[in-house]
């Protein structure tokens, strides 16, 4: 059981060799990181059986009173509440921390929750699976969250 950065060290058909009038960007992002291996830029868990989970991206990390967190890690639990079907979590400038959490949820249809009870529910959710500091201040709850082409 180990958490780290997803890392691959042979070439695959199909794979990026460049980016388009920036090689030395290339390099930097892909190659630099692990010498050795082309880091994906994705975080990923094993288990002890073996089995792989990707975590989500290592570049979306917000920094709250110094302490790095994965915007996807924030997702993850707040995807487990009973009434949201989907969540995105962004970092903002914040005067005190330096930067917060602000959360936007889908709810599922006639979950009865109000905003209120919710947000409640879900900084209580956070401050107990990862830590009273990621509490969000700020929580939305929006009809559709944007999607990029690949969902």
């Amino acid at each position: 059981n180990i958490s780290g950065a997803l890392c691959i060290s042979k070439a695959w058909p199909g794979m990026a060799r460049t980016i388009y009038n920036d090689h030395k960007r290339f390099l930097e992002t892909y190659l630099t990181p692990y010498p050795g291996f082309f880091f994906t830029g994705d975080g990923v868990y094993r288990t002890s059986e073996g089995y792989y989970q990707l975590t989500g991206r290592l570049d979306d990390i917000i920094n709250i009173s110094g302490h790095r967190l994965g915007t996807a890690e924030v997702e993850d639990v707040v995807n487990h509440h009973v009434a949201v079907a989907e969540s995105a979590v962004i970092g903002y400038p914040h005067e005190i921390k330096g930067e917060g959490a602000y959360v936007f949820v889908v709810l599922k249809e006639d979950t009865g929750y109000t905003q209120e009870t919710l947000s409640a529910d879900l900084r209580e959710l956070i401050s107990k699976k990862i830590a009273k500091y990621a509490a969000p201040e700020y929580i939305q709850v929006t009809h559709r969250l944007p999607k990029t082409r690949s969902g």
